[in-house]
C-alpha cells in the first residue's frame, strides 16, 4: 500500500506569496522556502511586511481568487489517483488552500492555519505538526503506508528523503546540484511515469 504525497505551491499551481507580490507591487513578498529554508523566518518576514504596508487577508484572498492551476496539474492529478491514494501536504493555509483545491478537483490537502485578527490583519500562524511534511510521511509510514513524495523545495527535502521513493519537480538548479541523487524532474508526463514506477514496486 502507498500513498503519493505532493507539493503544492511551485508544483500543481503557482507560487502564491510571489503572485501576490507581482499584484501589490512588493518585490520582497516574493521570497519562498526555495529562496530562505528557515520557515519560521521566512513567516515573520512576511508578516512584517504586510503589516508595514497595511495588507491583510483579503488582500492576499482576493489575488489567490485570480489564480488558475498549472497547465496540465489537474489532470496530472486525476491520473496519479488513478495509481492510488494522494494527499497534498503544504506549508501554505487553509485560508489560501480552498480555491485552489476547487480547480483542482478537490484533492485532500493537509496544511496549515493563519491567525487573523477582527480586522484581517494577520497576526500570527499555527503549523499542524513541527517538521510538517517529515511528521506527516512518517505518520503514514507507521500507518503500514509506504510513501512517495515530489516537491520542489527546502522544505519538501525531508519528505523527500524519507520515503520510498522521491522526487524534484521544476526545483532550482541550487537543489538539483546540492542533492544530485534526487531525480529531478521537468514534467507531468515525467513525474507520473516516476510514481507509477515507484507504486508497481510497493
Amino acid at each position: 500500500m502507498f500513498v503519493t504525497c505532493l507539493d503544492l505551491e511551485g508544483v500543481l499551481v503557482p507560487e502564491i506569496w510571489i503572485e501576490f507580490s507581482k499584484a501589490v507591487d512588493i518585490p520582497q513578498l516574493a521570497r519562498t522556502t526555495r529562496d530562505e529554508p528557515d520557515y519560521d523566518k521566512l513567516m515573520q518576514f512576511r508578516l512584517d511586511i504586510l503589516k508595514g504596508h497595511g495588507l491583510g487577508i483579503a488582500e492576499i484572498q482576493e489575488v489567490i481568487a485570480t489564480l488558475e492551476p498549472m497547465p496540465g496539474a489537474r489532470e496530472f492529478l486525476d491520473k496519479v489517483r488513478d495509481l492510488g491514494q494522494l494527499i497534498i501536504i503544504s506549508d501554505t493555509f487553509s485560508q489560501f488552500a480552498k480555491p485552489l483545491m476547487e480547480k483542482l478537483g478537490m484533492p485532500t490537502i493537509f496544511c496549515n492555519e493563519l491567525t487573523v485578527g477582527e480586522d484581517g490583519t494577520i497576526t500570527g500562524w499555527h503549523m499542524r505538526c513541527t517538521p510538517s511534511k517529515l511528521t506527516t510521511v512518517r505518520a503514514l509510514q507507521s500507518c503500514g503506508f509506504e510513501t512517495i513524495a515530489a516537491g520542489d523545495s527546502f522544505n519538501d527535502l525531508q519528505m523527500i528523503q524519507n520515503s520510498k521513493a522521491g522526487f524534484f519537480f521544476r526545483t532550482t538548479d541550487q537543489l538539483k546540484a546540492d542533492y544530485p541523487a534526487i531525480p529531478a524532474l521537468e514534467t507531468y508526463d515525467e513525474l507520473y511515469e516516476a510514481i507509477a514506477s515507484a507504486a508497481a514496486c510497493c
